[in-house]
């Protein structure tokens, strides 16, 4: 479980995670669960068999776990997670079965879990948003990411990696950075941390 605020790194640790890991030459699925509407959430990470609703696709379709089989499943902001999915999840991650929607033949997730939020889990749990039994079972190893404001050294690095990126990205043949420029970035506590930083270094050099 990675903890942090939205811009600090999650998903570049998750992926650095998976490409340390044993599991680097499987496939690595990132889902933001806040952006899938809980009428098609179990169809998703589940799948579905052939004719399970109107609608479906007639050949069926793989779901988030079985698709990301072997490899590593990045589950972002699953903080927002529904109730009634939470339970399904949980299921999952205590003894690894699931079934399709429309089947009754259970499968087996074979993959690597790794859940993020910006949101405080202990704070949902208490006013009943988030199941108490599943944050237990996704914090056995958890990290927090800390803000860019705690730890300012690492400013510099991340305005020289992103010049660099950018100057690549749009063709840009050299930049001069200030030294009242430099100050200015270094000064400021970035809200929108590492995230902003790239936005700002791309905005100033277009």
């Amino acid at each position: 479980l990675i903890i942090g605020e939205t811009g600090t790194g999650k998903e570049l640790l998750a992926r650095h995670l998976h490409a340390c890991s044993h599991r680097s030459n499987e496939p690595y699925l990132p889902v933001n669960c806040g952006a899938i509407s809980a009428e098609l959430m179990e169809s998703t990470f589940f799948g579905y068999v052939r004719g399970a609703f109107s609608g479906a696709d007639p050949r069926g379709r793989a779901g988030y776990f079985e698709s990301a089989r072997g490899g590593t499943l990045f589950l972002d902001e699953v903080g927002e997670l529904p109730l009634a999915m939470q339970a399904g999840l949980l299921r999952v991650l205590e003894d690894g079965s699931y079934q399709r929607v429309g089947s009754c033949e259970s499968q087996r997730a074979q993959c690597r879990i790794i859940a993020a939020t910006h949101r405080n889990l202990e704070q949902l749990v208490a006013e009943g948003q988030f199941r108490q039994d599943l944050y237990f079972r996704l914090k056995i190893v958890q990290k927090t990411v800390k803000p860019l404001r705690a730890r300012p050294c690492d400013i510099p690095p991340l305005i020289e990696q992103f010049v660099g990126a950018m100057r690549e990205k749009h063709r840009i043949a050299a930049v001069d950075i200030t030294p009242e420029a430099r100050a200015a970035l270094e000064r400021y506590t970035w809200p929108g941390n590492a995230r902003e930083v790239r936005n700002v270094i791309e905005a100033a050099l277009l």
